[in-house]
């Protein structure tokens, strides 16, 4: 029954990068063009952020499209060929360091730029655990987890039983990493400002960053032009202010590195799910 779309990501993923960025621009403007809720989440939340420029905006479309195009030569391809897209590094050699000096390294990818990416070029250095939540779709599940869980890499369930295996993979000293942005479960966050306005934020990632023997980073793969590839970006999350909250702390960080490169993140994704009145 799902042979057939299978067979597509497989022809897909045999295209030059650019081909699939290209396909994945104009996939972009038909999923803005034809879907009111997602232009609208789309252009709202680069407005809450302060991104009212037009080409920011026209860039984004485009971006959210690549991220769907991309995916079949990030999965199918081998490892060490999406390992070689990454052209460019800044950034990575603190946080080798820490790691050399003992630290347990916490990578934080929110959704931006590739983090299929961003994965890969991690677990091709060292051994990491991921959080991982299956697709809606049931027949991409098999296709995402081989994919994702290649080489170093290794997928925990974004449940309890999860959740521990991170703890424990950090008490080893071996790196951990995770969305910061998904928006969790009841019980699993709190309130804390993300572009002036209040979002549901996780729990989980500050108090993983906080412990005394882990290193924690902000991490993307920037989308290079024409399709030459993906530079990695990794950033130190910030100091925390006098009476900062621990969320807030994470958003402050998360604002910062999407300020280096608007245009790739996914501004369609609704932080802001269930935002009281």
């Amino acid at each position: 029954m799902h042979r057939l779309p299978t067979l597509i990501l497989r022809v897909l993923s045999l295209l030059p990068l650019r081909a699939l960025h290209a396909l994945g621009t104009v996939l972009g403007w038909i999923t803005y063009g034809m879907s009111p809720t997602y232009r609208r989440h789309l252009r709202a939340h680069l407005a809450q952020a302060g991104f009212t420029d037009a080409r920011v905006r026209r860039a984004a479309i485009a971006s959210a499209g690549k991220m769907i195009a991309e995916v079949p030569a990030l999965w199918f391809r081998p490892q060490a060929e999406v390992a070689a897209l990454v052209r460019e590094t800044h950034g990575v050699e603190e946080a080798f360091a820490a790691r050399a000096q003992g630290k347990a390294l916490l990578f934080l990818t929110p959704h931006m730029g590739s983090f299929e990416v961003a994965a890969q070029f991690a677990a091709a250095h060292a051994p990491i655990t991921f959080l991982y939540r299956p697709p809606k779709m049931r027949w991409l599940d098999p296709l995402m987890r081989a994919g994702r869980s290649r080489g170093n890499a290794r997928l925990v369930p974004a449940d309890l039983k999860g959740v521990r295996q991170l703890f424990l993979a950090l008490r080893r000293g071996e790196t951990v990493g995770f969305l910061p942005d998904q928006v969790p479960g009841r019980g699993e966050g709190e309130w804390a400002e993300f572009f002036g306005r209040p979002a549901y934020t996780m729990t989980l990632a500050m108090r993983l960053a906080e412990r005394d023997n882990v290193a924690c980073y902000l991490a993307y793969a920037r989308r290079l032009p024409r399709g030459r590839g993906y530079a990695i970006e990794v950033r130190p999350l910030p100091e925390a202010l006098p009476d900062e909250k621990p969320e807030r702390r994470l958003n402050r960080g998360i604002e910062s590195l999407i300020r280096e490169c608007p245009e790739q993140y996914l501004w369609s994704y609704n932080r802001y799910k269930g935002v009281p009145a």
